[in-house]
């Protein structure tokens, strides 16, 4: 029974590095989604439906209930699979629960990368800048220096282009309507991880309200942004050995 680890963005599955030697387990798996460390297939058009049905694809071929786990964008699409698709899952984690709540709102780069130009203004901005640059933003956010080497170093023009379309596919209420369904959820044990710093996922409150419409268990790191599982690797490992073991 595998642990399925899938990132987000701006990210490469080295995000997961440091947190992985802390899980005690030795049955990780970490999946990357096209355009974000993985190639993108020929026609594909990297909107949310898109990414939950390769995702679906994906666990399918594993043929065994998995423990999924999911960041940012990633943390979006294990709630979504948990809502259609709870039998390919033992158990569920996301740092991403609030963005299924009625109120939440896309925080300010977010609507930037939705909007036509100001988007593609953005992006260039970044695939522009020194890296070390890049290097310097991204630890300012909480990752480690080493993980903010490996992300820069990841970011081109494909994922330039993902992000932009994942994003323009999500627009408000895309999300909210996704919400309306998250009871559903409650067909298998769910994990909320409320990162206390976190400023992009709409805060502790809406992160509470959402776990409690499916029952999930919610684990709260003090003090950690966004990059928890970087930041603190052994206190974000510490919370999902703690939901696993009690799956026993």
């Amino acid at each position: 029974m595998p642990a399925v680890f899938v990132h987000g963005n701006p990210e490469i599955a080295t995000i997961w590095d440091e947190i992985i030697p802390h899980l005690g387990r030795t049955d990780v798996i970490t999946l990357s989604p096209p355009g974000f460390g993985a190639g993108v297939p020929k026609g594909f058009g990297a909107t949310a439906d898109e990414y939950r049905d390769w995702l679906v694809d994906e666990l399918t071929s594993l043929r065994e209930p998995i423990d999924l786990v999911g960041h940012d964008w990633g943390g979006l699409h294990v709630v979504r699979i948990a809502i259609d698709r709870p039998d390919l899952l033992r158990s569920w984690a996301t740092d991403v629960a609030g963005g299924f709540d009625p109120q939440y709102a896309w925080h300010d780069l977010a609507r930037a990368w939705q909007t036509p130009g100001v988007g593609e203004q953005a992006v260039a901005q970044v695939l522009s800048a020194p890296r070390d640059a890049r290097v310097q933003r991204f630890e300012s956010l909480g990752m480690s220096r080493a993980t903010a080497v490996k992300i820069a170093a990841g970011f081109d023009e494909s994922m330039g282009a993902c992000i932009l379309a994942l994003y323009r596919s999500a627009i408000q209420p895309t999300l909210a309507n996704w919400g309306t369904h998250l009871e559903a959820a409650r067909a298998r044990p769910g994990l909320v991880i409320i990162a206390t710093e976190d400023n992009f996922v709409g805060g502790e409150t809406m992160a509470r309200r959402s776990a409690a419409r499916c029952d999930a268990t919610v684990a709260v790191l003090p003090g950690c942004g966004h990059w928890w599982m970087s930041q603190d690797p052994k206190r974000g490992a510490e919370a999902l050995n703690q939901f696993w073991a009690g799956l026993e």
